[in-house]
């Protein structure tokens, strides 16, 4: 009696799940879900929505309402980066329950992908001029890197900016958050929020107005940093529309076997699962990947979180 194969289709759906349950920065960053409306290959530019936005108008009777058009406007991006990950399979691993292989390959699998799409965003810190933890008197203040009240500062410069107070995050490093967690106001967790927002890498769900967040994905300085480098890291507050992640479904290959080739989209995010024999090694290679681009939408939108000695 033949094997019963779990098919490309359902892989694709079930890593599409996890892909999306375990990107960390993805739903902290605009996504236009748009770009998932054709298929596209490495190197393609597609044009992603900005977030609308309006001026409030002071009503006259005598001339009645003033229409606005949406300062909408598309933004060029880029589709770079394919993430990728290929591994061997086994008979008996495609023949497990979906929920199985899940648990064995694909969520290990997922994870790293959606670490590559952490670190492609944090990446865009390089075009973001505005710093905190720097500023004038910041040591007298109580607003140095290595406290929360670092946030006091990102938050008065995005203020200036009229930029929304929601949705706005800040992300950090382990360095940066264990000294914030060891100071008074994170050591309670009735100040930051909850003590399940503290297990879940929530350092507070209202920290001056930010959501904040630890990740090891925001990198970690050089051993012995040279003078100018880094000697800890460098995280970022920003608002949700600062920063944009886009994805779009790679092609199906023509003349792929029936049913070992599935691309899978929900809300911007979009993965292709593959799998076939390799008659080189007499083996069953099962590959995900993952193709996206990232984009800088408002340096004015985010702010550096850094001390005297960071590059």
């Amino acid at each position: 009696m033949a094997n019963n194969f779990l098919s490309a289709t359902a892989i694709a759906r079930q890593a599409l799940a996890t892909l999306y349950e375990n990107t960390f920065l993805g739903p902290l960053v605009h996504i236009d879900a748009g770009s998932e409306l054709a298929t596209k290959k490495q190197g393609d530019t597609i044009n992603i929505r900005k977030p609308a936005t309006f001026t409030a108008q002071l009503f006259n009777r005598a001339n009645g309402i003033q229409l606005q058009d949406a300062t909408e406007g598309n933004v060029p991006v880029v589709l770079d980066k394919i993430a990728d990950v290929s591994f061997a399979v086994t008979d008996e691993d495609m023949t497990l329950k979906i929920e199985d292989f899940d648990e064995q390959l694909l969520s290990p699998a997922l994870e790293a992908i959606a670490q590559h799409i952490d670190i492609a965003v944090l990446g865009l810190r390089s075009g973001v001029s505005q710093v905190a933890g720097t500023h004038a008197n910041a040591s007298a203040l109580g607003q140095t890197w290595d406290k929360p009240e670092v946030l006091i500062e990102a938050k008065r410069q995005l203020d200036l900016n009229k930029v929304p107070m929601r949705e706005r995050y800040a992300i950090v490093g382990p360095t940066m958050a264990s000294r914030w967690l060891n100071t008074d106001l994170l050591k309670h967790a009735d100040k930051s929020g909850s003590t399940e927002a503290l297990r879940e890498g929530s350092l507070g769900k209202n920290l001056f107005g930010f959501e904040a967040f630890q990740t090891g994905n925001v990198g970690q300085p050089a051993a012995n940093p040279a003078t100018g480098q880094p000697t800890t890291e460098i995280g970022l507050a920003f608002h949700k529309s600062a920063l944009a992640l886009a994805s779009a479904p790679l092609e199906v290959p023509a003349g792929a076997d029936d049913g070992k080739v599935a691309v899978q989209s929900y809300k911007g995010l979009s993965i292709r699962v593959a799998y076939g024999w390799d008659i080189k090694y007499k083996q069953t290679i099962c590959s995900v990947d993952f193709l996206c681009g990232v984009k800088l939408l408002d340096p004015n939108r985010a702010v550096l979180l850094k001390g005297p000695n960071q590059a």
